[in-house]
């Protein structure tokens, strides 16, 4: 797909996902320092090795990056073209990420700068740059109101289907379709095709019993990680007075005044936050919170193992 065609007016960033935004961010992530992956065999459980034998299969050479194996440069390459070149093998291109993004109307929600669903957007484009910086393939599937598969593509053009796939799905008017997070992870499960590593983005209100199973089912394949996406009101008591809602149209005022009150509307709008984070960490997984207000690039590195950002 083309990743910039399909918008004549962008979102604002606020209740509607930017994609000038997505893509601008591929120079904040181009700071990063990015964690060398592991490899194949260390992935499968064999211990990992510095040596390259004649048994790994040349694939192709890219332009260095910082921290690219100097062993591994590409010298005939970097003479004709005047730049270092390292080449890559065929368990480098095995390296790819599958993001699965929650697009539940419940994502269509904040109180704070912009939505959770335009957070996660944001959220899921930091990892798509990241990811082709960090030489994987990156692939995206949503579940919710929104259900499409973008398999998975190497380099800029893979993170560039990415952003507007996100600006594109955000577009789609939402709906009150559900889709349980069990039954989203069963499809990604089927739908790995060689991802080594699966990003989760979710507010957690598709979290059901069964989830437990399906998370443990895909960490025999793949390693994973939870960003949970949540607003300020879902996760801490809210000060005494009238709050303005507004839902599919409506308009309605709340009164919250004593602290009971308080704790158990902010109980009922972070249930689904709280729940996915306490599975995650029951679980073991490797898990991150964000609040609509925060920068996703240090929890999304933080989640794919990144260093931190370059001065």
């Amino acid at each position: 797909m083309n990743a910039v065609v399909h918008h004549r007016v962008d979102g604002d960033g606020r209740s509607r996902v930017s994609l000038a935004e997505l893509i601008a961010l591929r120079a904040r992530v181009g700071r990063v320092r990015v964690a060398p992956l592991p490899s194949r065999a260390l992935r499968s459980g064999q211990q990992s090795s510095r040596l390259y034998g004649r048994g790994m299969d040349y694939a192709e050479s890219r332009v260095y990056q910082a921290g690219d194996d100097v062993r591994r440069l590409d010298w005939r390459l970097t003479a004709r073209s005047g730049k270092l070149h390292t080449k890559l093998f065929q368990e480098d291109r095995e390296g790819c990420l599958l993001i699965v993004l929650d697009t539940h109307a419940s994502m269509r929600f904040g109180t704070r700068v912009r939505f959770k669903s335009v957070q996660a957007a944001r959220a899921a484009a930091c990892a798509a740059w990241y990811a082709v910086r960090a030489g994987e393939r990156v692939g995206l599937m949503a579940f919710g109101h929104a259900d499409p598969l973008l398999r998975p593509q190497a380099g800029p053009r893979g993170a560039l289907a990415i952003c507007g796939a996100l600006a594109e799905w955000d577009a789609q008017p939402p709906s009150p379709r559900m889709e349980p997070l069990a039954a989203a992870l069963t499809r990604a499960g089927r739908l790995l095709h060689g991802a080594s590593r699966v990003l989760l983005i979710s507010d957690g209100f598709s979290a059901d019993a069964a989830a437990r199973q399906r998370l443990l089912d895909l960490t025999r394949h793949a390693g994973v990680g939870v960003l949970v996406v949540a607003d300020a009101l879902e996760q801490a008591l809210v000060a005494p007075g009238r709050y303005p809602l507004e839902h599919a149209g409506e308009r309605s005022e709340v009164l919250l005044e004593s602290e009971r009150q308080r704790q158990d509307f902010q109980r009922a709008l972070g249930a689904g936050p709280a729940r996915l984070g306490a599975l995650a960490q029951a679980l073991g997984l490797r898990w991150s919170s964000i609040d609509t207000r925060a920068d996703p690039l240090a929890a999304v590195t933080g989640l794919l193992g990144a260093a931190r950002v370059a001065r």
